[in-house]
């Protein structure tokens, strides 16, 4: 026997009353283990394994191998090994990334920029970097640009991420984070915007010193100057997330979204917006609606719905007629409202409103004397669309709008930035095909197509 180990104590042994023996008394029989009794109270006492013999109801449990501790046992046979997680699930732990933003303005209003670098949370290496003048705008216009270039880039990196945004401006951090409620118009659609790039739940905002977000701080600066940026060198972003149809995700909500046949004003490229019903199709306008028409009639649409302006609702009846349906009219699906330049060409809002073209062109945020930015049309044409997925889940859907709602559109099925808009040009009468799937993720199987 080996020598007490140091710290452990050693008592006599206690017997029962039953074992105890006194002098010149027999010693009583031992009782059995009342827990063994217990253990086969059901189906009577187990007899113990004859040692030498193979008990085929023993299993190997899987552990550690008792001969070779870096390997483990294998399941018990008969048993199929787990098949691992569902294939659509995804993991537990999303990749970290953080976000430095920056706006800023010479002058407020003046010559505006953004900023905004994209890092990994864990290595703080520098993953994308981006920047660009904005025309005239305000500074906290500015900030929420870079905000959301800075959650764009991001999503270019890992559309799963978890992400913290940072920035000097303590608006945009506490009108995000719900703090601060959002008294300024222009600034509301951003806000929103930035709840589409990435869900809110997957988005921190902290307000940092001003010198620490002087990498972003020095792309705004840049982009003022009209330098370019350069792209992080030797930075290899994970391969795009593609999300491709499957059975169980069920057929997808389909837009054919149609913009309105030509009109005089169509003709004369003079802007034609919201504010006013006028004008009426011309010969040319009415033969693309009808052409549309016969493109349609096969799409299996179930609803045809339609802007109030005189020009969407003579192209929805063309429509409707064809398909046997009768056209709904909503007030969201109305062009964007021009305000002063309503009836003016490009060259005659030059004239009239010097440097105010290249503003418009700069910033979404930037209104027309009297009209909306295309920053107000977006909220307006996402909710009417969310409230078509809603009501015609799984089904064909004919919209009759104008060019800057279906463009909006299209840019937010392709996740593009703002200034993607002025790349994408509609024809009079064509047909553009939008698809929406039950898992959030979007389609475009054709774009601006003319019968």
């Amino acid at each position: 026997m080996g020598a007490d180990r140091p710290g452990r104590r050693r008592g006599p042994c206690r017997a029962s009353g039953a074992g105890r023996r006194g002098p010149g008394r027999p010693a009583g029989a031992v009782r059995e283990d009342p827990r063994r009794s217990r253990r086969h109270r059901r189906g009577g006492a187990a007899a113990a394994p004859v040692r030498g013999l193979h008990d085929p109801a023993r299993r190997r449990r899987a552990g550690p191998h008792p001969r070779a501790p870096g390997r483990r046992r294998g399941p018990a046979r008969g048993v199929p090994a787990h098949p691992g997680p569902y294939p659509r699930v995804r993991a537990v732990t999303s990749r970290r990334l953080i976000v430095e933003a920056d706006g800023g303005s010479r002058g407020n209003p003046g010559p505006a920029a953004f900023g905004a670098v994209v890092r990994d949370a864990e290595t703080g290496e520098v993953l994308a970097e981006t920047a660009e003048a904005i025309g005239v705008a305000t500074n906290n216009v500015a900030e929420y640009r870079g905000l959301l270039a800075g959650l764009r880039a991001a999503r270019g990196v890992d559309p799963d991420a978890v992400v913290e945004a940072r920035l000097d401006s303590k608006l945009v951090v506490e009108q995000l984070s719900g703090r601060w409620q959002i008294k300024n118009a222009e600034l509301r659609p951003l806000a929103h915007e930035a709840g589409r790039i990435f869900p809110r739940d997957r988005v921190s905002y902290t307000w940092v010193p001003r010198a620490e977000n002087a990498h972003a701080d020095r792309l705004v600066n840049q982009a003022l100057d009209g330098r370019p940026v350069q792209p992080p060198a030797d930075v290899t972003a994970p391969p795009t997330k593609l999300t491709a149809w499957t059975p169980e995700l069920g057929p997808p909500t389909t837009l054919h979204v149609v913009r309105h046949g030509q009109t005089s004003m169509t003709a004369a490229r003079r802007f034609s917006g919201g504010g006013v019903p006028g004008p009426s199709l011309d010969d040319t306008g009415r033969e693309q609606a009808a052409r549309a028409a016969e493109l349609l009639s096969t799409s299996g649409a179930v609803a045809v719905v339609c802007s109030p302006m005189l020009r969407t609702r003579e192209t929805a009846d063309i429509i409707g007629r064809r398909l046997g349906l009768t056209p709904t009219v909503d007030e969201a699906w109305r062009e964007c409202h021009f305000g002063e330049w309503d009836g003016l060409t490009l060259a005659e809002i030059g004239e009239r409103y010097p440097g105010a073209l290249a503003g418009w062109y700069g910033s979404p945020a930037q209104r027309p004397p009297g009209g909306e930015s295309l920053d107000d049309v977006v909220p307006r044409i996402t909710a009417a669309r969310d409230a078509l997925l809603a009501a015609y889940p799984g089904q064909p859907v004919v919209v009759v709008t104008h060019s800057i709602p279906m463009r909006t559109l299209t840019r937010l099925v392709l996740g593009a930035p703002p200034e993607s808009l002025f790349r994408l040009l509609p024809s009079p009468g064509s047909v553009t095909e939008l698809q929406y799937f039950a898992d959030g993720s979007t389609a475009l199987p054709s774009f601006g197509h003319r019968p």
